[in-house]
C-alpha cells in the first residue's frame, strides 16, 4: 500500500467555483499536468494559488513505515478561472509525506480529480463534489471516498495545526462513474467561521489525503432557484418578468434571467443580470409566446450560482389592453393602450374604434395613434360607474372597422367623496372620528383604511394628500358607520385625513379634510340645572353654571315645557357668555316644568354639547290667589218667618285662580246693622248660616301661603230686593239629551243688574242643585248637561242686583212650543235631503231606461236598404203624416 499523507500547516483557500486538484509522480515533468507556459518553478504566482509538495520520510510522524526509499510528489490547485498553478521548493517544511512501498501504481497515474464545494441554500449542508479525472484502471479496487473536517468549535486552542483526532469523518455517496458527494452539516451559528477539511481517497491499493483546504461556509452559499415566476403586460404595455427571492437567503442577492421571444414576425433571445426580482421586456406583440428562467447568486462577495428555475411560458392575447383594468375617482381621466391582431396581421392604430360595452362609439376626438400599431382612448371627466346585474364596471372594446374582439378592458369609476366628520370629548382628552361607506360604490375585495398626517400647528388653507402618512384602526359600529379614536391629541395641530380604497388594481383616496381638535369641540353639559317659579313676579327661572372645559366663551341653548311624557318644547338663546341664569315668562305658573340646557362655543365652532339632565319646578304658591270663589246659596225654612237658613256652596278654586293652592277658605259677613265678622271654614265648600236681619252680605275669601284673594264675590241677601220681579218669562227646550237652550225676557228696572244665576234641577231625583254665573248681557244661554227628556226639570233664573238678589222666575218643565217647533225643525232637516236624493235617483233611472229602450226598439227593425220593397226610396225625405223621434227615426 501507499499512504500519502499532506502537511497540516498549509491550507488551500476553497474558490466558489470548481478547481482541480492534481499530484505529479516522481520525476514527472509539469507538462504532464498541461500546464500552461511560463510557470515559475519554486515561486507563488500573484493570485495566491497554492502548490504542495510531497516525499516519502522514514520513522516521521505520521508515518508508519520503516525502511522505504523516499519519493518526492508535487499537489497543485487550479480553478477553473484561472489554470495558473505555482510549485513550492522541495525543502520547503510541512511537505507531504508518502510511503513509497508498492508505489508503482501511484508513481504511474498520479492523482487528479475535480471538486466544487457549496453551502446549500438551507444554509444547513456543506456539499463537495468530487470527481476522477482519470480512468480508474483498477476497478477492481475497491474505490472509496472520505472527507475529514474540523469546525472551529471543536479545534483544540494551543498548536496551530489540528490534531489528527481533531477532525471528524464522513463518507462521500460515490457512483460507478466514481463522482462522490460528500456532505457536511454545519451549524447556523458557525457559517462565518473557518471550516477546514481534506479527502481521503482509497482506489486501487493506493490511501491518497489530500492537502489541508479551508473555507468560510457563508462566502459558498449556493442560493435554491427563484420562486415565483410569473409575467404580465404592465399598464404601459411592457411585459413584466417577476420572480421572488429564495427563502432563508441572509444577503441580497443578484439575478441572470433568460428569455426567449417567439412570434409570426420576431424571433429573439436574451440574457440581462438584474439586482431587482422583475424585468421589464418592452416592444411585445400580440399573439407572442416568452419563455424564462431566472437564477440567483449573492450580490456584494463570492458567491455561486443557484440552478435555474423551472421555464415558465407566456403568451399574449391576440388584443392588448395596457392597462387591462383601470380602478379611479369621480371627475378624472384616464387612457386605455391597444395592440390588435387580427388573422395574423396587426391591425394599424389608424383604422382601430372604440365602443364602450358594445353599446355606445366613443367619439373619434378621444382617439390618439401613439404608433403604427398601438392606439390610445382617453376618456375625461368621468361619472360614478352605474353597477349592470353582476357587473360593476364598464367593458371598453378595441375593435376594428368591420368586428369586435370579445376580450375587453374593464373601467371602475367610484365616487370617493366620504365625509370625515370628527368630535372632540368635553374633556379634551381624545377625538372620535366617523365616517361611513354608505355613499359609494362596494368593490370586491376591496379595503378601506383611513390615514392622517398630524402638522405641527393648525391646518393649511387647502388640504393636501401628505406623502408621509400613518394608518388609523377604525372599527364598524351598530349604526353602519366606522369609527376611529385619536388619543392623546393635540388641540392645535392639525391631521390632514382621508380614506384609501386599497384593490388589486390600485388604491384611491377620498378627498382631504383637515381638522384642529380644537375646533371640534362637543363641551360637556352645563352642570348644577335649576328651575323655579319666582315668588310674586311669577317667572320661570332657570340658571346654571357652565362646564370647565373648553375655556372658550360659550353660548347657551334653554328648551323648556310642561312636564309630561311628551313634552312639548319651546326653545330659549343666550349669547351672552357670561350669563348663568334667566328668567322667562309661562303661561301656567302652578303647572311642573321640566327644563334643559346645552352649550357651544360663542363663535360656532364645534358642537353643541348633550343637554343637561333635566331640571323640574316644584309647584307651589306664588302669589295671592287672584280671587275668590265663586258661590250660590240653598235657603231653608219657613217663608213667613224673618229667620231663614242659608248654606253658601262653591266650587274650589283652580290653581290658575289661586296661585296654586287653596289652604283654606274664609267668610266674611257684613249685616244692614253694620255687624262684620269673619268665619275660618278650612278646605270646606259649604258653609251654612243664620239669616235674621234685612240685609246681610257674605263674601267668600281663598287664602293660601302668601295671603288672601284680593277680588272677591260678594253675595248680598236682602228682604226687600227679594221681591223685585224683572224677569217677565223664561222658557227651555231641549236640542238633544245634552243640551238645553234656555232664554228670557226682562222688564225695565232702576236697580243696577250684575249678573244672573240659573238653577236646574231633576225633579224626580233628589238630586243636588246645579247653577251658573250668567253674564247680564246674555239673553239666551246654552246649558250642557246629561238631561233625560221624560223626566221633569226645574228652571230658575235669579237676577243678581247691587242691592241684593232679586225675585226667581222659576218653570218646571220644558216649554211645549218650543219643542213642537224644534221637533218640526228637526222633521224639516231630514226629509228635505232625502227628497233631493230620491229625485236624483229617479233622474238617473229615467235617463238609463230610456237609452235602453232606444237600443232595443232598433234592433228590431230591420234596415230598410236591405229590403226589396224599399229599393229606390230615399228615405232621407220626411214622408206625409209622420212624426220626427228624438232618436232620429220615424213613425207613422
Amino acid at each position: 500500500f501507499i499512504y500519502v499523507i499532506t502537511a497540516f500547516n498549509l491550507s488551500y483557500p476553497i474558490t466558489p467555483w470548481r478547481f482541480k486538484l492534481s499530484c505529479m509522480p516522481p520525476n514527472s515533468t509539469y507538462d504532464y499536468f498541461l500546464l500552461p507556459a511560463g510557470l515559475s518553478k519554486n515561486t507563488s504566482n500573484s493570485n495566491g494559488h497554492y502548490e504542495t509538495a510531497v516525499e516519502p520520510k522514514f520513522n516521521s510522524s505520521g508515518t508508519y513505515f520503516s525502511n522505504l526509499s523516499k519519493t518526492t510528489f508535487h499537489c497543485c490547485f487550479r480553478s477553473e478561472q484561472d489554470r495558473n498553478c505555482s510549485l513550492c521548493a522541495d525543502n520547503i517544511e510541512g511537505k507531504t509525506f508518502v510511503s513509497t512501498v508498492n508505489s508503482l501504481v501511484f508513481q504511474q497515474i498520479g492523482a487528479n480529480w475535480n471538486i466544487q464545494c457549496w453551502l446549500k441554500g438551507d444554509l444547513k449542508l456543506f456539499i463537495c463534489y468530487v470527481e476522477s479525472l482519470f480512468k480508474n484502471p483498477f476497478k477492481n479496487y475497491n474505490y472509496k471516498v472520505h472527507l475529514l473536517y474540523v469546525l472551529p468549535e471543536v479545534l483544540e486552542d494551543s498548536p496551530l495545526v489540528p490534531q489528527k483526532g481533531s477532525f471528524q469523518m464522513v463518507h462521500c455517496n460515490c457512483s460507478v462513474h466514481e463522482c462522490c458527494e460528500c456532505l457536511v452539516p454545519v451549524p447556523t451559528a458557525k457559517l462565518n467561521d473557518t471550516l477546514l477539511m481534506c479527502l481521503k481517497i482509497t482506489s486501487g491499493g493506493v490511501i491518497f489525503q489530500s492537502p489541508l483546504m479551508s473555507v468560510q461556509p457563508i462566502n459558498m452559499v449556493k442560493p435554491d432557484p427563484p420562486l415565483g415566476l410569473h409575467m404580465e403586460i404592465t399598464d404601459d404595455g411592457n411585459l413584466k418578468i417577476s420572480w421572488s427571492s429564495p427563502p432563508l437567503v441572509p444577503f441580497p442577492l443578484q439575478y441572470q434571467v433568460k428569455y426567449s421571444e417567439n412570434s409570426t414576425t420576431v424571433i429573439r433571445e436574451a440574457d440581462k443580470i438584474v439586482s431587482a426580482t422583475s424585468l421589464l421586456v418592452d416592444s411585445i406583440l400580440p399573439g407572442s409566446s416568452y419563455e424564462v428562467q431566472v437564477r440567483g447568486k449573492r450580490l456584494d462577495g463570492p458567491g455561486i450560482w443557484s440552478d435555474w428555475s423551472t421555464p415558465h411560458v407566456f403568451t399574449t392575447q391576440d388584443v392588448i389592453y395596457f392597462p387591462p383594468k383601470i380602478l379611479t375617482s369621480v371627475g378624472s381621466n384616464v387612457s386605455f393602450h391597444c395592440i390588435y391582431k387580427n388573422e395574423n396581421k396587426i391591425v394599424p392604430s389608424k383604422e382601430i374604434v372604440w365602443w364602450m360595452n358594445l353599446a355606445e362609439k366613443i367619439p373619434q376626438s378621444q382617439y390618439d395613434v401613439v404608433s403604427d400599431h398601438v392606439s390610445k382612448v382617453t376618456f375625461f371627466n368621468l361619472n360614478e360607474t352605474k353597477p349592470r346585474g353582476k357587473f360593476t364596471y364598464d367593458a371598453v372594446y378595441c375593435c376594428n372597422e368591420h368586428e369586435c374582439h370579445h376580450r375587453y378592458a374593464e373601467l371602475y369609476v367610484i365616487d370617493v367623496n366620504i365625509n370625515i366628520s370628527c368630535e372632540t370629548d368635553g374633556y379634551l382628552t381624545k377625538m372620535t372620528c366617523r365616517w361611513s361607506t354608505s355613499t359609494i360604490q362596494s368593490l370586491a375585495e376591496s379595503t378601506l383604511q383611513l390615514r392622517y398626517h398630524r402638522s405641527s400647528l393648525y391646518c393649511s388653507d387647502i388640504p393636501s394628500i401628505h406623502p408621509i402618512s400613518e394608518p388609523k384602526d377604525c372599527y364598524l359600529q351598530s349604526d353602519g358607520f366606522y369609527e376611529c379614536i385619536f388619543q392623546p391629541i393635540f388641540l392645535l395641530s392639525g391631521y390632514t385625513m382621508w380614506i384609501r380604497i386599497n384593490h388589486s388594481l390600485g388604491s384611491l383616496d377620498s378627498p382631504p379634510t383637515c381638522v384642529l381638535p380644537d375646533s371640534v369641540v362637543k363641551p360637556l353639559p352645563p352642570s348644577s340645572v335649576k328651575a323655579e317659579i319666582t315668588i310674586n313676579i311669577g317667572l320661570l327661572k332657570i340658571s346654571w353654571e357652565k362646564p370647565v372645559f373648553p375655556e372658550n366663551n360659550l353660548q347657551f341653548q334653554i328648551r323648556y315645557g310642561l312636564s309630561g311624557k311628551e313634552v312639548q318644547w319651546k326653545m330659549y338663546e343666550v349669547y351672552d357668555a357670561k350669563s348663568k341664569s334667566v328668567s322667562l315668562p309661562v303661561p301656567d305658573l302652578c303647572a311642573v316644568y321640566a327644563v334643559q340646557v346645552r352649550c357651544k362655543r360663542l363663535d360656532g365652532l364645534g358642537y353643541w354639547s348633550n343637554w343637561s339632565n333635566p331640571a323640574y319646578t316644584v309647584v307651589m304658591d306664588i302669589k295671592v290667589p287672584m280671587r275668590g270663589p265663586e258661590f250660590w246659596r240653598i235657603i231653608n225654612g219657613d217663608t213667613m218667618k224673618k229667620e231663614k237658613n242659608v248654606t253658601l256652596l262653591w266650587k274650589p278654586l283652580m290653581k290658575n285662580d289661586s296661585l296654586c293652592s287653596v289652604q283654606r277658605y274664609v267668610i266674611n259677613h257684613h249685616t244692614s246693622c253694620n255687624g262684620t265678622w269673619s268665619e275660618d271654614v278650612g278646605n270646606h265648600t259649604k258653609f251654612t248660616f243664620l239669616w235674621t236681619e234685612q240685609a246681610h252680605t257674605v263674601t267668600v275669601l281663598a287664602i293660601n301661603s302668601i295671603g288672601a284673594s284680593v277680588a272677591n264675590f260678594n253675595l248680598t241677601f236682602s228682604w226687600p230686593m227679594s221681591k223685585v220681579n224683572i224677569v217677565q218669562s223664561l222658557s227651555a227646550y231641549p236640542l238633544n239629551s245634552s243640551c238645553v237652550i234656555v232664554s228670557w225676557i226682562l222688564s225695565p228696572s232702576d236697580y243696577k243688574l250684575m249678573y244672573f244665576i240659573i238653577e236646574w234641577k231633576n225633579l224626580n231625583e233628589d238630586g243636588e242643585i246645579k247653577w251658573l254665573r250668567i253674564s247680564s248681557s246674555v239673553k239666551k244661554y246654552y246649558i250642557h248637561d246629561h238631561f233625560i227628556p221624560i223626566e221633569k226639570y226645574q228652571f230658575s233664573l235669579y237676577p243678581i242686583f247691587m242691592e241684593g238678589v232679586g225675585k226667581p222666575k222659576i218653570i218646571n218643565s220644558f216649554t211645549q212650543d218650543d219643542i213642537e217647533k224644534h221637533q218640526s225643525d228637526a222633521g224639516l232637516y231630514v226629509i228635505v235631503p232625502v227628497i233631493i236624493s230620491s229625485s236624483i235617483l229617479l233622474l238617473g233611472t229615467l235617463l238609463i231606461s230610456h237609452q235602453r229602450m232606444k237600443k232595443l226598439f232598433w234592433e228590431d227593425v230591420p234596415n230598410p236598404k236591405n229590403c226589396s220593397w224599399a229599393q229606390g226610396l230615399n228615405f232621407q225625405k220626411k214622408m206625409p203624416g209622420t212624426k220626427e223621434l228624438l232618436g232620429g227615426g220615424w213613425l207613422t
